[in-house]
């Protein structure tokens, strides 16, 4: 009895799960699809208008190390389009769409790169800021985004409704910025800043576009039809090329990257626990994922060579063989950057006075929500006791006073209450008091009112 019910529990479990997370009860039927993705792979006209005021928005924002400027670039750039036909058009067997979407992609690329450059050419700003900086070195987490965010994305172009789901792609796969500075490596004959830019913008669309490739397989949209056997069995074989292109470089990259970020993970560790050593510091480090080599600058006390070379055989253990482990000691480097360095230690000094700075600014809050709660009204607090004890002169010595809720402030509310403190010559009737107390809420214009009479 009890193998029957857990059978059934798990029957229904199945059911509801799989009713929960079911793709085909809300998708569009296959014509939608295909002309909702073939209407965004055209990038001429308004769309290439778009993209260009996309990229100029883009580059000003990491000119001027704005992140909100970049993302409003982001949600009205139109690149998404051509990407996504892309791997539609490899996944319906349609080549003529496979060409088209590369063909609006390379020009859509080119405007993109031709007017960031121009852009950085004129700017009078040089600097190279840490949102500019972040877009010249791929992560595997560069891979899973813009996998992951193809998913997203193509998922939602295949539902009956439209969603915001795109725009939203559009900022996490980050294609604009990438692009954008690709423009800046152009301009200011940074060429690792533009082989990294657009390295990182390739790594984005292609997985983008194999995500899209896989989930219209999944879906089983209808595939395009020929007449000819032989157009479509070349068709296939062209269609068959190009995904391999993808896959097998895409896969090589992601690979390569997993190994760079597992070998970083590594050296950070190493360094964190064995270079610990009694009056001396870590003051800058250098992973070089692709030579298998640490380079790190000591300053403080002198360490013993022998010290040095007992850290090193710790290598082995943290899983670091055939690392290279470079130490540099005060004085003993000329490659030691020192612009980085100090940029270093001033973030250091920075994150570690970070949490004052935002209890002093949460003190400051409190303070000016004091200040205003005084300032404001102030008539109040003269006006009111003298209109008071002259409209009921059973009433005297008033005091009209404000409550201060430091709650209230830590969740940005204004919940304060006036309070009227006064005595009273004779009792007062409870019809008495409802009229102050009414009286009072009109003049003062607030409901939160509180009547104290002795």
């Amino acid at each position: 009895m009890i193998n029957i019910q857990e059978h059934r529990f798990w029957l229904n479990a199945k059911e509801i799960m799989r009713e929960r997370l079911s793709l085909t009860h809300d998708k569009a039927n296959d014509n939608l699809i295909d002309e909702r993705i073939r209407g965004d792979v055209q990038m001429q006209g308004s769309n290439l208008w778009i993209l260009m005021f996309a990229i100029l928005v883009a580059s000003i924002g990491l000119n001027v190390n704005s992140t909100a400027v970049i993302i409003g670039a982001m949600l009205i750039s139109p690149l998404m389009g051509p990407i996504m036909g892309i791997g539609y058009g490899a996944g319906i067997n349609d080549f003529a769409l496979i060409r088209s979407a590369f063909k609006n992609l390379a020009i859509a690329t080119l405007i993109g790169l031709l007017t960031s450059t121009l852009y950085f050419l004129i700017s009078p700003l040089d600097t190279v800021q840490s949102e500019l900086l972040s877009r010249t070195t791929p992560t595997v987490w560069d891979v899973l985004i813009g996998f992951f965010g193809g998913f997203a994305g193509i998922v939602a172009v295949t539902r009956k409704e439209k969603t915001n789901v795109i725009p939203g792609v559009a900022i996490a796969t980050a294609l604009m910025p990438p692009l954008c500075t690709a423009g800046f490596g152009l301009a200011t004959g940074h060429w690792n800043y533009f082989f990294g830019a657009f390295y990182l913008y390739t790594i984005n669309f292609v997985f983008i576009a194999l995500a899209s490739f896989l989930i219209v397989r999944i879906f089983n949209v209808s595939e395009k039809k020929y007449i000819d056997p032989e157009i479509a069995k070349r068709t296939q074989r062209y269609i068959a090329i190009v995904v391999i292109l993808m896959v097998l470089p895409s896969s090589y990259l992601a690979y390569q990257l997993v190994g760079n970020e597992v070998f970083k993970a590594k050296a950070t560790n190493f360094i964190n626990e064995q270079l610990k050593f009694k009056g001396t510091d870590v003051a800058q480090v250098r992973i070089d994922p692709k030579t298998h080599t640490i380079k790190v600058f000591l300053i403080g006390d002198h360490v013993s060579q022998d010290n040095l070379n007992k850290t090193r055989e710790h290598l082995i253990d943290t899983g670091l063989k055939n690392t290279q482990l470079v130490i540099y000691q005060n004085g003993e480097n000329e490659e030691v950057d020192v612009t980085t360095l100090k940029a270093e230690i001033i973030a250091d000094l920075y994150q570690n006075t970070k949490a004052d700075l935002e209890i002093k600014v949460k003190e400051v809050a409190k303070l000016r929500e004091q200040i205003r709660l005084l300032s404001s009204g102030r008539e109040y607090y003269t006006a009111i006791p003298n209109e008071l004890e002259t409209l009921f002169p059973k009433v005297k010595d008033v005091i009209l006073s404000r409550s201060y809720d430091p709650a209230a402030v830590e969740h940005n509310l204004s919940v304060n209450r006036l309070i009227l403190n006064a005595n009273a010559q004779k009792q007062l009737t409870a019809n008495e008091r409802q009229k102050i107390e009414a009286w009072l809420k009109m003049r003062t214009k607030s409901d939160n009112v509180k009547l104290i009479v002795r």
